[in-house]
């Protein structure tokens, strides 16, 4: 005859309970598909009352900035999930009009599962106490004054300011 004893659980301290929590998220892409995984994960962070920063750098400029924000696109060129999922050659995702009708596609698909566009999802989370930040050098570098970004955004820091910021935050690179 065999007992079954009863083990203590382990459970491990990722420090969930301290109220000075922090996170970071760079964006340094300024595609759709990239654009969504940080604002969601920023809006599921604000939920759970985590101080919540975006560092915006490179083509990520993309998000913030008023002429592109709203009209950011998807392609599936490089993205061997999107070509399974569409049953379709990589060859196919270099030909005219593919990004356009991927774009078009994941716009609809987020648009029926009610998620907002980028500039509508910024400024959710801008109300909820997220802190968008510009990176100087890439400001810099594409020519843009910050009177070309969003009306949400926190900034314009350059890098050590932004670190020094972010002093004890996870920091998730996107």
């Amino acid at each position: 005859m065999t007992t079954t004893e009863s083990r203590p659980s382990f459970v491990p301290d990722f420090g969930d309970e301290a109220e000075d929590r922090k996170i970071a998220f760079v964006c340094s892409k300024g595609t759709l598909d990239m654009a969504y995984p940080a604002l969601i994960m920023a809006s599921g962070a604000l939920e759970q009352g985590v101080e919540t920063h975006i560092f915006f750098t490179f083509w990520g400029m993309d998000m913030i900035n008023k002429e592109t924000m709203g009209e950011l696109k998807f392609t599936p060129v490089g993205n061997t999930t999107a070509t399974r999922q569409a049953h379709m050659p990589m060859l196919f995702t270099a030909f005219p009009g593919v990004a356009s009708l991927a774009t078009h596609q994941m716009k609809k698909t987020l648009d029926d599962l009610e998620i907002p566009d980028i500039p509508t999802f910024l400024s959710h989370l801008s109300d909820m106490g997220c802190h968008l930040w510009a990176c100087k050098m890439s400001v810099d570098m594409f020519e843009l004054s910050e009177e070309d970004m969003t009306d949400d955004l926190d900034g314009i820091l350059n890098v050590g300011d932004f670190i020094e910021l972010i002093d004890g935050a996870q920091t998730m690179f996107i």
